[in-house]
């Protein structure tokens, strides 16, 4: 009987002592500056009536959960654009990228470029924004156009995600025109 009383004690003393304490376990292994979510070579494919549209690859994908839900994408970011007919038709790169869930936008920034393909053309800028809703990409930063008709410069851009229509601010620069202008 003594063991079992002694036995009981003991077991009474140890469940006891083992409290864990959750705010003491967040205040040692919560930052709030860290990512809820991390991925490494991330792979999303958005798609509407079961056709791609858009496909984003990243090297790496930080989600932050807050009162945004925001993926910052670091090393690397790639977008292909989709026709109707379910082609790639045209790209955007960049180093550095922020998807913006709550807001339906893409940031991108560092070594920007979007490519159509049908005409061969590159826009080249710093910092360029993608918005989801209209399908508009648009940039307030320095733009480059090239094409195998010349370079075009301007301070500023406005254009469709498929980059085959665009609106230049501020334009320089010399191209060739495919129709004779008429003056009236």
């Amino acid at each position: 009987m003594i063991r079992f009383s002694f036995f009981i004690c003991l077991l009474v003393i140890v469940l006891a002592s083992c409290e864990n304490d959750l705010e003491a376990i967040k205040k040692i292994t919560f930052d709030a500056k860290s990512p809820d979510e991390t991925t490494k070579n991330l792979s999303v494919i958005y798609s509407d009536s079961g056709y791609a549209k858009v496909q984003i690859y990243a090297a790496l994908a930080e989600t932050f959960r807050g009162k945004e839900s925001i993926t910052k994408v670091k090393d690397s970011l790639r977008v292909n654009f989709f026709s109707e007919r379910g082609e790639v038709v045209s790209t955007l790169s960049a180093r550095y990228g922020e998807i913006n869930y709550t807001k339906g936008t893409i940031l991108v920034k560092d070594s920007v470029r979007l490519y159509n393909f049908a005409k061969k053309q590159t826009l080249e800028t710093e910092a360029l924004f993608w918005n989801q809703k209209d399908s508009s990409i648009y940039s307030l930063s320095q733009v480059i156009i090239k094409s195998p008709k010349g370079i075009i410069l301007g301070d500023g851009i406005r254009t469709n995600q498929s980059f085959s229509k665009y609106v230049l601010l501020k334009p320089s620069g010399r191209v060739e025109l495919e129709k004779e202008l008429e003056i009236e």
